[in-house]
């Protein structure tokens, strides 16, 4: 077994025995009390199993019930009053669910879900039933391209409950490969009467030491007929992460033997005559041996790894948080509802992120005032998969890359709904629904740069492993040590979207027997635009060449722009040696002041590719639906067979617009596609005995591919001008063929055990590949591009004597798999433990993964889908009695493939995701007085300190560790 997996297991067993410690103090010292009445099931026959929470054996109890009656395999959390939804985003609520995972953001928070190994944007999200998009880009890193639903933009506190179908039931129009949630926010009827919650918490976080403010308060009002609800839920956060992050790892060139190439990506340069103040005896001009320097073979020293950018990063700042929710009922009559469901949010982040970088990737000769003349490796040591683990690196320089970045993110949503059912076998819904997003990111960099030549050294110590130690003979942390211009950016990245729709649903029948019809109209438009004046910009701040010498801000004047870091304790969550922990910062206001920033911003022109990454251009799409589903009840053998069948039907008409460089011009470019899938599905249940289920399900289900994936043109965002990406507007939407078994034995109150099966044969599924072209292929005027990358081209070129236009360029173009097929298990036992102690219980669940996919022509080795993590589990432990609750959850996922293979050139190398475990402790206690509507609140986020680490192809090669600490939330809710 691997030694993260029995890490994992050592953390889980240690959670469970201080939470056995601490449950058997507590009835060691309780009074007898009658236990809380278990919650009763609120689930319809042909919805997912559904968890009311009114308490966690509450929870499970209904879980329980509700399972039993279910058809469909899915799982639903409701809360029994307003404010009571676990976790503080739905994304981390929804995490609490078999079988769903978390894409996390470098704070540690829960961004988006993924379900059954499949990405988040195989999953459909729809609030109150209608399709749902926010034109947030996936946190801080960003990137993503709207398919995916950043869910912690949403505050838990204004919604009551949340579906998971894992299989479609036909009138869910289209779902996605991996499944739909639903969130419903919280209306009037849902506890009638007048009602106040207030919840307020402070958050504290060790990876800073700050408190920040959170909280909501939602009321509302209910007459016999009419009733109305508002709500408003906030939070500030004071976020920093210290970090170390890489851009990937690569090897030097060394140059052909015999007409031979040189093996491996050749990212960089090593040195072929000393350079001036190289010291360690060599003597400057003349010619030098780098592999005898290195001490080892041509062939290790050629093949040797080391991160292109070795870079501990620090993010400073706040996030702050804001929505706000008003829904109206009106119930003229038992079998008349009308609802009117409003919700506005907007969202906020204020960051700097600092990254001080040893420059391996710019290492050789070159020319202009970026050169380095090469680095001169000596005593470097190799392991067997050529990963360097330690060595000294003369003539080594590194640069300060220092990012503000300011985004707001804005939404609202309007959905009227009604509900009316005129007689006792006829139903009719009718809903519509019309949203608004909006996003915009500023992002300035400045980057400076030691003296080229200049004796650098570099002391790089990576025996241990995990995080490499680099350390230096010059201060990073000194303003006045020479520093020279290296670049200077300005990027912006406005993100707009619009949705609109009407969804029409009869049912005829009853319990027993209903058929039920729909129609639906969808359409959703989103647009992605960048903006970057960077060149002119560059060009007034520090010169022709960035030499400062005829800019704004000459080298004289550069020290006076600088300051040492002004944080403390730099890496002190890693707990070990992450060689230099402080460089310098940059005084963002006084350099923007002087260089009249704000006019560059504000003319910024349009540019291809985003400062997030991926592609830019806009998408319509408009979807038509129909379907048919049939409900019943049989007999067979004297025992229950469930059915829920149909047939859904699905029209798409999409528009994509995408700009492309054609000359010198940014022009943009059409692509129309039309198409329509027939969606058929099954469920069933049976019931073998009283207390045993038996389910089945099998399906089609389709998901679009990503907007980033078909906008036409190539973005060139890579500084190092050595990557590309490109669009692919022939992509097909991917669908699956979904088979599912499984079943429960019930054995009593909240316990049972549960099994299922599934396997997904996805056709057309999309994934990246790397392909070597040349840059003059790219139709990319050399003019066109940043100072970085010119020169960049212009230094590879003057190294291997190739024209500018015959370098090679890695582009990396999705493409339609033809086949992948995942298969699966998911196992989950719940258990009161009652006979040991009253209260006490746990619930466990587990999931297995396998992939599979066709060997494609060209690659030396299979494409899958990223982000699959083979085994993951999630573990609680619960104690309820006397008011006091406690839970203990351990969440982990096994490693996974974050990006396929090959990266940076080096055959084989994919970005791998580590292992990762997370132990969450929550905690409450209700207050004796008040008529007990006052609860005590304690949850205690990663209380191990995980970090959240990539790597690239081997352990011993981290591609990127973020250090989100430790958060703890103490607080109180009150409920009048």
């Amino acid at each position: 077994m691997a030694d993260s997996h029995i890490r994992s297991f050592r953390i889980a067993l240690c959670a469970a025995s201080a939470f056995g410690a601490l449950t058997l103090a507590q009835a060691a010292i309780a009074q007898d009390s009658a236990a809380q009445p278990a919650a009763q099931p609120v689930a319809q026959q042909d919805e997912a199993a559904d968890i009311v929470v009114t308490g966690i054996r509450g929870s499970l109890q209904s879980a329980t019930n509700a399972k039993k009656n279910a058809v469909a395999f899915g799982d639903s959390i409701f809360a029994e009053d307003i404010g009571k939804l676990p976790a503080t985003n739905l994304a981390e609520t929804l995490n609490r669910m078999p079988g769903v995972r978390l894409n996390r953001d470098i704070s540690g928070e829960g961004t988006q879900v993924a379900i059954r190994g499949l990405g988040p944007s195989f999953t459909r999200v729809l609030l109150n039933g209608s399709q749902l998009q926010v034109a947030s880009d996936g946190g801080t890193n960003g990137g993503s391209a709207n398919r995916e639903v950043d869910l912690d933009f949403f505050p838990s506190e204004l919604f009551t409950r949340l579906d998971l179908a894992k299989t479609p039931s036909p009138s869910t129009l289209e779902g996605g490969i991996a499944g739909t949630v639903n969130l419903r926010n919280a209306r009037p009827f849902d506890k009638p009467g007048t009602h106040v919650t207030v919840v307020a918490q402070g958050q504290y976080t060790d990876s800073n030491e700050k408190l920040s403010p959170r909280g909501a308060i939602v009321a509302s009002h209910t007459t016999d007929t009419f009733g109305i609800l508002v709500g408003v839920a906030g939070v500030k956060t004071k976020t920093r992460i210290d970090g170390f992050d890489t851009v990937g790892w690569t090897d030097g060139n060394l140059g052909p033997v015999n007409g031979v190439p040189d093996p491996g990506g050749n990212n960089f340069f090593w040195a072929s005559t000393v350079p001036a103040n190289a010291g360690h005896g060599l003597i400057p001009g003349q010619p030098v041996d780098v592999v005898a320097t290195s001490g080892l073979t041509r062939s290790q020293l050629s093949t040797a790894l080391l991160p292109r950018l070795g870079r501990n990063t620090l993010t400073v700042g706040d996030r702050s948080r804001i929505s706000a929710l008003a829904s109206l009922e009106w119930r003229p009559s038992d079998t008349l509802h009308f609802a009117l469901d409003g919700i506005w949010a907007k969202s906020k982040r204020d960051y700097s992120r600092i990254n001080m970088n040893w420059q391996v990737r710019n290492s050789g000769p070159g020319t202009g005032a970026q050169a380095t003349g090469g680095m001169i490796p000596i005593d470097l040591t190799v392991d067997d998969n050529g990963v360097v683990t330690s060595g000294t690196f003369a003539n080594s320089s590194f640069f300060l890359e220092a990012s503000e970045f300011k985004q707001t993110t804005k939404f609202w949503n309007i959905n009227p709904s009604l509900s009316w059912q005129p007689t006792e076998t006829l139903k009719v819904d009718l809903s519509a629904n019309y949203s608004k997003s909006r996003f915009f990111r500023e992002q300035p960099t400045f980057a400076f740069q030691t003296p080229p030549n200049s004796g650098v050294d570099v002391y790089y110590d990576n025996l241990q492993g995990y995080y490499p130690s680099i350390t230096t003979n010059v201060d990073l942390n000194d303003p006045n040590l020479g520093w020279q211009w290296y670049r200077q950016n300005i990027a912006l990245v406005r993100r707009k979207t619009e949705t609109k729709g009407a969804h029409l649903d009869v049912m005829l029948g009853d319990a027993m027997f209903n058929v039920k019809v729909g129609a639906a109209y969808d359409r959703a438009t989103r647009s992605i635009r960048a903006y970057d004046n960077s060149p002119a910009y560059q060009l007034s701040v520090c010169g022709t060449g960035c030499t400062g010498a005829t800019g704004s801000i000459p080298t004289s004047a550069i020290p006076q722009y600088l300051m040492p870091m002004t944080v403390g304790n730099f890496g002190h969550l890693a707990g070990r040696n992450i060689g230099y922990n402080a460089f310098i910062m940059p005084d963002f206001g006084a350099i923007k002041d002087a260089t009249d920033y704000y006019s560059y911003r504000d003319s910024a022109p349009e540019t291809r590719g985003a400062v997030t990454g991926g592609a830019t251009g806009d998408m319509d799409e408009k979807v038509w639906g129909a379907y048919f589903e049939l409900n019943g009840v049989t007999t067979i053998a004297g025992r229950d067979l469930h059915i829920n069948a149909g047939m859904r039907y699905a029209a798409t008409n999409q528009l994509v617009v995408g700009p492309s460089q054609v000359g010198t011009a940014i022009v943009d470019i059409t692509s129309r596609s039309k198409y329509d899938n027939f969606l058929p599905s099954i469920n069933l249940t049976y019931d073998i005995a009283d207390n045993v289920k038996l389910r089945a399900s099998a399906s089609r289900t389709m998901t679009r591919p990503d907007a980033s994936q078909i906008l036409p043109g190539v973005t060139f965002t890579d500084p190092s001008a050595l990557v590309a990406t490109a669009g692919n507007p022939t992509l097909k939407p991917y669908t699956s063929d979904n088979y599912d078994l499984g079943g429960e034995i019930y054995t009593g109150g909240i316990g049972y055990v549960g099994l299922s099966l599934f396997q997904k044969n996805v056709q057309g599924f999309t994934v990246t590949q790397s392909q070597d072209v040349t840059f003059g292929s790219l139709n990319i005027p050399y003019d066109s591009l940043i100072a970085t990358q010119q020169q960049a081209l212009t230094n590879r070129a003057a190294s291997t004597g190739v024209a500018i236009n015959d370098l090679i360029v890695s582009v990396n173009r999705p493409i339609n798999l033809s086949d992948l097929k995942i298969k699966g298990i998911e196992a989950t036992w719940v258990q009161p433990l009652d006979f040991l102690v009253k209260g006490l219980g746990f619930s466990a669940n587990g999931t297995y993964l396998k992939q599979s996919s066709k060997l494609m022509p060209g690659q030396a080795t299979r494409l899958v889908a990223t982000g699959v993590s083979k085994w993951s589990y999630n573990l609680q432990g619960f104690y309820e009695n006397n008011g006091l609750s406690v839970s203990l959850n351990y969440v982990w996922n096994d490693k996974s493939i974050a990006v396929n293979a090959p990266q940076n050139g080096i055959t084989g190398a994919a970005l791998r995701n580590d292992a990762r475990g997370q132990l969450d402790l929550s905690a409450g206690y209700q207050l004796p007085f008040l008529n007990k509507a006052m609860r005590l609140t304690l949850d205690v986020l990663n209380i191990t300190n995980e970090p959240i680490r990539t790597t690239f192809e081997y352990d011993n090669a981290p591609y990127s560790i973020y250090y989100p600490g430790r958060t703890v939330l103490a607080g109180i809710r009150a409920n009048f």
